[in-house]
């Protein structure tokens, strides 16, 4: 399907839009990094928060890094931000077949990063995300800005409905925020009762692809079930010149402002 196709449902897919040679130097930076900040992390260097839903978080140069709750041994579910630790991930915010079709997206000729994430889904351990929208969290931060944002999802594996793809309901960024399930701890999880999930899709394409969608979207992702890792580095763009993500605190009071 054509970037004009697409772009109505919600969600754009690259298919092997970057080269493997190049999809394989991207793990490896990540892997480099990872190694790095968990390093400091368990030598007692980070700064640790505990989540509402019981989550670890530890805060070390920069990026936080989020522990799988339940993997034994310890296992990292994400980092973020991460691109200012290697030149291989920063070089990625002005790779014009990545920033072409997201200025689409966001509808801005100029544009500036937000916050970059990398998943790590590691085999038999990386566990589900239940139904949400990034925007809620990202609208305790940035307020109504927080619907120009969009990410830039690299697929440094192949993703398949067994190691976790994920699953998005196309359309759904045209209802604005969903209903949120008022019993989850965060408050920031979608309500699936009260939310049609019914024509959710997965997208599963090889590494080096690239999946682009809004922060409205609804979407989720099941656990890795097999014995490879899905790793995935995320790009959130904004239009140029706003402030980024790390430097805005989050302010759970706004989740009032939401459904």
């Amino acid at each position: 399907m054509s970037l004009d196709e697409q772009l109505p449902r919600g969600f754009v897919l690259l298919p092997r839009l970057l080269g493997a040679a190049e999809t394989v130097a991207l793990g490896e930076a990540s892997e480099s990094v990872l190694a790095r900040v968990t390093k400091k992390a368990q030598e007692g260097a980070a700064d640790v928060t505990v989540w509402p839903d019981g989550h670890r978080l530890e805060t070390v140069d920069g990026t936080t890094v989020h522990w799988e709750p339940d993997a034994r041994p310890p296992a990292v579910r994400s980092l973020a931000p991460v691109t200012h630790l290697h030149p291989a991930l920063e070089s990625l915010w002005t790779d014009e077949r990545i920033t072409a079709p997201v200025r689409r997206i966001v509808n801005s000729e100029r544009l500036g990063p937000f916050t970059s994430k990398l998943n790590f889904k590691r085999a038999g351990v990386g566990s589900e995300f239940r139904w949400h929208q990034d925007y809620p969290y990202w609208y305790c931060c940035a307020g109504p800005d927080a619907r120009d944002v969009a990410t830039a999802m690299v697929f440094l594996d192949d993703v398949t409905a067994d190691n976790g793809a994920l699953e998005i309901v196309p359309g759904s960024h045209l209802a604005g925020p969903a209903p949120r399930d008022r019993s989850e701890p965060t408050g920031l999880l979608v309500d699936s009762a009260r939310t049609d999930v019914r024509g959710a899709v997965t997208v599963e394409a090889p590494a080096g692809s690239v999946l682009m969608f809004p922060g409205l979207v609804v979407h989720r992702s099941g656990p890795n079930r097999t014995a490879r890792d899905r790793r995935s580095l995320l790009l959130c763009f904004q239009p140029a010149g706003r402030p980024e993500l790390p430097a805005l605190p989050y302010r759970a009071e706004r989740l009032a402002d939401l459904p």
